[in-house]
């Protein structure tokens, strides 16, 4: 019997001592009761209590935490978006009791706020506006939990928008009004690659023809040069200007019809290509110079009687040309 009694009241005793020590976790808070009142706040490390006398009816987190809320509100210019509000909080140390006591569940209260907060600054602002000044609207949401919550033990750290979700055709208009304005800056690069390729091909065929010109002047200055030498050379050996100037074109006439007739893919004709052609046409062209000269020698009168002095063309100089060993002048200088 007293082998029986004596364990008994060891085996009390280790259900005391088991019940009466509890611990409490790193960065963990617990709230010890007696008989249902507050009796303290026991932080990290092992404690005693009073078994059946004292409880611990919950444990707070001294962590930070982190709050999800997605928000669906409407925007100024009636565009319905989803926000992702991550609102960042933890328990004062100093306010543990009002945190376990004044409110049951501070995430849905936090959560009510956001709502709140979120749906009376979003439709203030247009859609872009929203993507522009999401800090203002997370700012807000941070000002309006701090006022609210600190009073309850809990202090918002941080408060951020996440993510701005609008519906899914908004969301493909403005890819397509995006792509539209690429598009149309494309364009306008392309039309001003165009318009230098257009000035630049100008320039190069306004200068060609330019050369052309040119070539073709020199060609005829040439020409003429050479007709004046033959009509010089006719008159030497009794040949007066007109019959020298009747041969040379009948020569060149006939030159022509040769070349004309070496071509063996050609598909030129010439006509007339009688050689009476080449006189009618010596006769046209003199009867041209003669009529030419005689509207020259009207005006002239004209201007006179104006009083209209004709100004002189300066004759170009002639290049300079390398000393010839045949030359007499240069011969005669030695």
């Amino acid at each position: 019997m007293g082998y029986f009694l004596f364990g008994f009241v060891i085996f009390l005793g280790l259900i005391i001592l088991i019940t009466g020590i509890f611990t409490v976790k790193q960065q963990t808070a617990a709230v010890v009761e007696r008989f249902g009142k507050f009796q303290s706040i026991r932080n990290s490390g092992l404690h005693l209590k009073i078994p059946i006398v004292d409880r611990i009816p919950g444990r707070i987190n001294l962590r930070i935490q982190q709050l999800d809320v997605i928000v669906e509100t409407k925007t100024k210019d009636d565009v319905f978006v989803r926000l992702k509000i991550s609102v960042q909080f933890k328990v004062l140390q100093t306010k543990i009791y009002d945190a376990f006591y004044k409110l049951e569940n501070p995430q849905d209260q936090i959560t009510s706020y956001v709502f709140d907060v979120v749906r009376a600054e979003v439709p203030k602002m247009k859609l872009d506006n929203v993507f522009e000044r999401k800090d203002d609207i997370a700012n807000a949401v941070k000002a309006e939990l701090n006022d609210a919550m600190i009073d309850y033990g809990y202090d918002i750290i941080k408060t951020l928008v996440t993510d701005i979700d609008p519906d899914v055709q908004v969301k493909a208009a403005m890819n397509r009004i995006n792509a539209s304005e690429r598009e149309k800056v494309a364009a306008e690069f392309e039309a001003e690659a165009e318009r230098i390729k257009i000035v630049a091909k100008a320039r190069a065929e306004a200068e060609s023809k330019r050369l052309q010109g040119q070539g073709i002047a020199d060609q005829r200055r040439e020409i003429a040069r050479g007709l004046e030498e033959s009509v010089d050379v006719l008159n030497n050996v009794g040949i007066n200007s007109q019959e020298a100037s009747a041969l040379i074109v009948v020569t060149q006439h006939y030159d022509t019809l040769q070349s004309i007739g070496e071509e063996t893919n050609s598909n030129l004709i010439l006509l007339p290509n009688s050689p009476q052609a080449g006189s009618d046409m010596l006769n046209n062209m003199i009867a041209s110079f003669t009529a030419s000269n005689q509207i020259g020698e009207e005006m002239k009168k004209q201007n006179k009687l104006k009083g209209i002095t004709p100004k002189k063309r300066k004759k170009p100089t002639p290049p300079k040309q390398n000393p010839d060993d045949n030359d007499p002048e240069y011969r005669s200088e030695e």
